[in-house]
């Protein structure tokens, strides 16, 4: 049988993997994240633009950007709604 001290330790292991858990999630759900990938995304597609010789490529290259977030933001309401209407 384990002891309290045993006991004490897996719990503070518990919570020391519950913390991670939630910083990943907030993470994940992060304006930052979401704006870092937004912008990695026109700086790969514009350069792949400018190589190809695209009509306009700077202003082409925000389509794929701003249908990313556009993305994110559907996808938070669509969770939001399955959330409630899943129980």
């Amino acid at each position: 049988m384990s002891t309290v001290q045993e006991l004490e330790k897996q719990i503070e292991s518990i919570k020391a993997r519950n913390m991670r858990v939630e910083k990943d999630k907030a993470w994940e759900t992060s304006w930052t994240r979401r704006i870092a990938i937004a912008v990695s995304t026109y700086i790969v597609v514009l350069l792949f633009f400018l190589v190809i010789h695209v009509d306009r490529p700077y202003l082409s290259a925000l389509v794929p950007s701003i249908g990313f977030l556009f993305s994110t933001l559907t996808i938070d309401f669509l969770k939001s709604w399955w959330l409630k209407t899943h129980n």
